[in-house]
C-alpha cells in the first residue's frame, strides 16, 4: 500500500525511483509470504542459500528474532529480502528511472541497477557483516540519533563531543550519530543539555564512522575481485549524493564503510532528476516515511508482502 498517500501515482518509468533499506528493518517473516507466493521470491531465497551455504531462508521466515538481528546474518538477509521483491515487482512489470539505496541498501540498489550480480552482491555484504561485526568488537561503539536538530546543530554536537562523527543525514531533524563510548556518552549529555532529543540505538558498533577505518581495508580486497557490469539504470550513491558508474564503485563501496549516508541529499537529488514515485522494496515502511519529511506530498509505495503488489498493478495501470 502506499506509505504516504492513497492517490494513485502518476508520472512515466523515468520519474520511479527504486529504492532499498539497510539493516534495522529486519523481522521475523520476511520474504515468507512473498516466497511462498511468487516464484520469482521463492528462486531468489534459494539462490541464496545455496550461495552461503546455510539456511538464511529459514532465518528471515523464523527465526530467531536476536540471531536475525546479528550484523552478520543481518545484511544478507535484508539483501536478500529486498532482491526477492524488487524482482517480483520487475516481472510484473514495474520498471524504474534510478536506483539508490540507504546504507547496506546500496547493494540491493547496485544489483536492481544491473551493476552487480545478486551473486556478488550477496557475497559481498557477507564479508561485509562478517568484517564489520569483527572491528566492532575489538573496537566496542555506537550509534544515537539526534532528534528535532539541523544537520548544522548536529555536526556541532559531534565536534563538542569528540570521538563521535554524522553518520546518517536520515532526513530534516533526523541525524544519527556514530563513534566510541565515551563519545556516544558525551553527546547524549551535551544534547540533553541543549534540548535535543537523544535515542541510543540498539546496534553492534560504530558504522559509517572512521572506527570501521580497519573494515574498510579489509573490506577492499574483496570488492577488487567483483564484476562491475554496465548499468541497466542510473544508480545514485547515498554516499556520495550523485550518480555513480563503472570502476569508481569499487572506491564508492569502500568509503561507504566509513563515510556518513547522506540520504537526504540523496533524495533531493533524485527529486531534481525528476524522480516524482518513490517504491520501497522492504519488509517494513521506513523509507517512504523519512522521504516524506525530506518533501512533504512525495509519493512512496512498498513491495514486502503479496499483497502490496495491488498498488503496484495501479501503478503500472496509471502510468501505462
Amino acid at each position: 500500500m502506499p506509505t504516504t498517500h492513497d492517490q494513485t501515482p502518476t508520472g512515466s518509468d523515468t520519474g520511479v525511483a527504486l529504492i532499498f533499506p539497510g539493516q534495522g528493518v529486519q523481522q521475523v517473516g520476511m520474504g515468507r509470504e512473498l516466497s511462498a507466493t511468487f516464484p520469482e521470491a521463492r528462486r531468489t531465497f534459494e539462490e541464496a542459500d545455496d550461495i552461503l551455504g546455510y539456511d538464511l531462508s529459514g532465518l528471515c521466515f523464523e527465526g530467531p528474532a536476536e540471531k536475525l538481528a546479528t550484523t552478520a546474518l543481518c545484511q544478507p538477509a535484508v539483501l536478500t529480502t529486498s532482491v526477492a521483491a524488487w524482482r517480483v515487482a520487475e516481472a510484473r512489470g514495474l520498471r524504474g528511472g534510478l536506483t539508490l539505496g540507504h546504507s547496506l541498501g546500496e547493494y540491493s540498489a547496485l544489483v536492481a541497477c544491473g551493476s552487480l550480480s545478486f551473486e556478488a552482491a550477496l557475497r559481498l555484504v557477507a564479508a561485509r557483516g562478517a568484517i564489520t561485526t569483527e572491528v566492532a568488537l575489538a573496537e566496542p561503539g555506537g550509534m544515537a540519533a539526534l532528534l528535532g536538530a539541523s544537520d548544522d546543530e548536529a555536526e556541532a554536537l559531534c565536534e563538542e563531543a569528540g570521538d563521535v562523527w554524522p553518520a546518517n543525514y536520515n532526513c530534516p531533524g533526523q541525524v544519527v550519530a556514530s563513534g566510541l563510548g565515551r563519545g556516544i556518552e558525551r553527546l547524549a549529555d551535551l544534547a540533553r543539555a541543549r534540548g535535543v532529543r537523544f535515542r541510543a540505538l540498539d546496534v553492534e558498533g560504530a558504522f559509517h564512522s572512521r572506527v570501521m577505518a580497519p573494515a574498510a581495508e579489509r573490506l577492499r580486497e574483496a570488492v577488487t575481485s567483483v564484476k562491475i557490469q554496465t548499468p541497466d539504470l542510473p544508480f545514485l550513491s547515498a554516499t556520495s549524493a550523485a550518480l555513480e558508474k563503472g570502476e569508481h564503485l569499487r572506491a564508492l563501496l569502500v568509503q561507504q564503510l566509513t563515510a556518513p549516508v547522506r540520504f537526504t541529499q540523496t533524495v533531493v537529488a533524485a527529486l531534481d532528476m525528476g524522480a516524482g514515485d518513490f517504491v520501497e522494496f522492504s519488509p517494513r515502511a521506513v523509507l517512504g516515511g523519512l522521504i516524506e519529511r525530506v518533501r512533504p506530498g512525495t509519493r512512496t509505495y512498498r513491495v514486502g508482502e503479496p499483497g502490496d503488489l495491488d498498488s503496484i498493478h495501479h501503478f503500472l495501470t496509471a502510468t501505462a
